[in-house]
């Protein structure tokens, strides 16, 4: 009987220890240095239909856009020491209405293209996703996919 409350009492010991480092992480914000703060703000807002909100921390050269749910992108202009961009690293989303949005990137003549790299060309996952991706005006890429239709 000693050796099985030892052990009971050994698992609920450790248990707790384990449960203290327990911890769980969701995306809050992502973060861009970018050039010209305006006409970044401009991009995300009038090309990509993201709505501004406030910068809560009411710094100089920082503002703030809704990605949605609770998602935010800041737009940092503070930083000087230039930033290395290649295609791996770049901001996601995900469209309903996919064909709109090309014709919005074309009528701004903002280059488009395929994983690849082919100029206007749309690339269609093996499921059935659309893909394209650009850049904003500070050279960070972006990857639009169609939603899958049921």
């Amino acid at each position: 009987m000693k050796k099985l409350t030892f052990l009971v009492l050994a698992f609920i010991f450790t248990g707790s220890i384990w449960a203290q480092d327990s911890f769980t992480l969701k995306m809050d914000h992502a973060a861009l240095s970018v050039k010209d703060l305006d006409r970044s703000v401009d991009f995300y807002t009038n090309v990509l239909k993201l709505k501004e909100i406030t910068n809560l921390t009411r710094k100089e050269g920082i503002r703030w856009i809704s990605l949605g749910d609770g998602k935010e992108l800041h737009l940092v202009s503070t930083i000087k020491e230039p930033v290395t961009i290649n295609k791996a690293v770049h901001l996601a989303f995900k469209t309903v209405n996919f064909d709109a949005l090309v014709k919005v990137l074309e009528n701004r003549n903002i280059t488009y293209s395929d994983w690849p790299g082919e100029l206007h060309k749309i690339m269609v996952r093996a499921d059935d996703i659309k893909q394209v991706y650009f850049q904003d005006p500070d050279g960070y890429w972006i990857e639009v996919n169609s939603v899958k239709q049921e």
